[in-house]
């Protein structure tokens, strides 16, 4: 005999077990899994709580105004007893100019701060595609500006410096759809190195005598120093290598044996070759093959080198991008009639850029950390020059982890920002829905 049952009234909906929601779950599933990861987590927990337990006194003692390193240590022992030790952050009070804007002048301090909010006007319209892209045109002028605010001097220089770049774009426009991308741009900065050389000083100078009220109280290179210095050296150089590092990657897996063999070259010659031995050559060997009479500015000279090391890691970021493609990528732009830079501008390359993200990123951070190196050729970045140069004051003497702390944070915070930024990027750009 056959039994069937059909259930006539539904259950009604319970709560999932406890061990199966919320807060429980996920230690559970991510820190009690199995028992190697239970010992791993427990003896975490453990180094946590000692490390906490040792270093929060020393953040809870701490002192914010004094004016000496001694006074800092009879405040701690006047409020917490003899013996007891507390963080001096007085130090960072007193000399937080320094590790800003190193020895910039205090009556300009109004032009960085200016530079920094039109920094952040100029890559907003870049980083966020949402916004009005009129704002674009703080982007273009935005180098110019800089330069004109940070340096001091007439503004009619950089401007005509700029006249060049327009120049370059000019010759593609015009030239293109005759004779090719590649040989309208190289006529285009053919021409761009007459005005810089020979042209722009007899067009700026007299514009400058004529406007003279267009002109700021110019600032020796040697006053930077900071963090005004990192970002001065580290934005540049971020901006500047990644085009450059994308005509590297394309000329690396270019048809062409010339352009291929020279782009070759360059990448592995300078992956090859420590950072630091680029900056010697920048400081001390670049100057030697320049004219007699020369001035070829410091920061100028680390600003390029600098740029060139990072355009090669980059470079090879991108390949590894552009070698995950599908060769399908390629030939369904073919099909489409799509000549090569057409191709690369519309379909390879946002896609090589995109797979590309966390490694472009990377290179990023690593090279704005790389900006304390600056201090082995007689540059006063926040790490150590202007570390040493605090600590060295009498008053002071003694003092060792405050300022590390302190200039380990900011570095953390714009760091932690870019990583961030990068994770925000490639959500936005993910088009699969695993």
């Amino acid at each position: 005999m056959e039994l069937r049952y059909v259930r006539e009234k539904m259950l009604p909906q319970q709560e999932p077990p406890l061990g199966e929601k919320g807060a429980v779950k996920w230690l559970r599933e991510n820190l009690f899994s199995g028992w190697l990861n239970t010992i791993l987590t427990v003896a975490g927990a453990l180094a946590l709580f000692f490390l906490i337990k040792a270093s929060l006194p020393w953040f809870q003692h701490g002192v914010w105004n004094a004016k000496s390193l001694s006074e800092c240590r009879a405040v701690i022992e006047a409020n917490w007893g003899p013996g007891e030790s507390g963080a001096c952050w007085a130090l960072i009070h007193e000399r937080w100019n320094q590790f800003i804007y190193g020895f910039y002048p205090a009556d300009f301090y109004w032009r960085p701060n200016l530079t920094f909010m039109l920094l952040l006007a100029a890559i907003a319209p870049v980083l966020y595609g949402q916004l009005p892209r009129q704002l674009l045109i703080v982007t273009l002028a935005f180098p110019a500006l800089a330069f004109w605010l940070l340096w001091g001097g007439s503004i009619w220089g950089p401007v005509m410096a700029m006249v060049g770049f327009g120049l370059i774009y000019l010759g593609y426009r015009l030239l293109n759809d005759r004779i090719g991308a590649v040989v309208s741009m190289a006529i285009g900065f053919a021409v761009a190195c007459v005005w810089w050389l020979w042209l722009q000083t007899s067009v700026s100078t007299p514009l400058a005598a004529a406007l003279p009220f267009f002109s700021l109280t110019p600032v020796e290179s040697d006053r930077f120093g900071g963090f005004l210095l990192a970002f001065v050296i580290g934005v540049s150089a971020i901006v500047a290598s990644l085009p450059l590092g994308i005509i590297l990657a394309l000329g690396r897996k270019s048809d062409m044996p010339l352009v291929k063999m020279l782009c070759v070259g360059f990448i592995e010659f300078v992956r090859g070759v420590p950072l630091i031995t680029m900056l010697f050559t920048a400081s001390l060997l670049l100057q030697y093959f320049l004219p007699r009479g020369t001035k070829f500015d410091l920061i100028l000279r680390v600003d390029i080198l600098v740029t060139l090391f990072s355009a090669a890691y980059i470079a090879e970021v991108i390949r590894g991008g552009l070698a995950a493609l599908p060769r399908g990528q390629s030939e369904a732009a073919d099909a489409l009639g799509l000549n090569y830079w057409q191709a690369q501008r519309q379909i390879i390359m946002p896609q090589a850029l995109k797979i590309s993200i966390p490694g472009i990123v990377s290179s990023f951070i690593g090279l704005f950390k790389d900006t304390t190196l600056v201090t082995f050729v007689g540059l006063m970045d926040p790490l150590k020059g202007i570390t040493q140069v605090v600590r060295a004051d009498i008053n002071w003497k003694g003092i060792y982890w405050e300022p590390y702390l302190f200039v380990g944070a900011i570095f953390f915070v714009f760091c932690f920002g870019m990583s961030r930024y990068s994770m925000y990027l490639e959500r936005k750009l993910k088009r699969d829905h695993r």
